[in-house]
């Protein structure tokens, strides 16, 4: 699979957040709260929409080569 660019998006950032989100979660004893779960969700949408971004841009790079 060749490298495409990420196109200057914070990808990796978010993704090490959501895993540190988890990691904390799983290393800790009693219930998660809400404001827990909202962060995650959050960081996951955005997870979601730079990775669309992403996609999207490299089809048009992709047809415009």
């Amino acid at each position: 699979m060749r490298h495409l660019p990420d196109h200057g998006l914070p990808l990796v950032q978010l993704k090490e957040q959501r895993r540190d989100l988890i990691v904390a979660l799983q290393n800790r004893n009693g219930p998660v709260s809400g404001w827990e779960l909202m962060q995650i969700a959050a960081i996951q949408q955005a997870i979601s929409a730079c990775e669309d971004v992403i996609s999207d841009l490299d089809a048009e790079l992709e047809a415009a080569a």
